[in-house]
């Protein structure tokens, strides 16, 4: 059960960027970020602003993984981008070494988390985005375990307007 949760709308990719920076600058700690929506609703957008945030330089050119499903980026943590549209089974999860990278000391954000089993991320930072409108998203972020329920609480300051209920 999720210790913490709030709920932001974002009116634009750039105010989603806005939100995976503010979140990225406020990492202190290793922490996995589970990305769930629908495609086009803004999970790329998001770690991208994470990236900047985590301080990863801008000659790296952060798209979604699809097709290669993990990209790394160096930053003040290194950054694991993880894309599990691809993969259907349990078994394929061992073939991209994801087993390995979520022992990491690292950011670790995983488009289309839904995929795994929920004891696989057990600690994690859920992210629910939704599509209200061309721009619009209605992002819900819910905190599993202490760092994450500190992120959420650091943001809650940050996004004080954008918080809904």
């Amino acid at each position: 059960m999720p210790e913490e949760h709030i709920q932001i709308t974002t009116h634009s990719a750039a105010e989603t960027q806005k939100l995976g920076y503010t979140l990225g600058a406020g990492i202190h700690q290793a922490i996995i970020i589970a990305l769930t929506g629908d495609l086009g609703s803004g999970k790329t957008a998001f770690v991208q602003g994470l990236a900047k945030g985590l301080g990863v330089s801008e000659k790296y050119y952060i798209t979604s993984p699809t097709f290669t499903l993990v990209n790394e980026y160096p930053g003040r943590y290194r950054l694991f981008h993880v894309d599990l549209y691809r993969i259907e089974h349990a078994p394929e999860w061992a073939e991209i070494g994801l087993d390995d990278i979520l022992r990491e000391d690292a950011v670790i954000a995983i488009e289309w988390a839904d995929r795994l089993l929920a004891e696989a991320l057990s600690d994690r930072l859920e992210l629910r985005l939704k599509i209200v409108d061309e721009n619009t998203r209605r992002i819900d972020m819910f905190a599993y375990g202490h760092p994450a329920g500190n992120l959420l609480k650091a943001l809650e300051t940050e996004f004080r307007g954008m918080i809904g209920t």
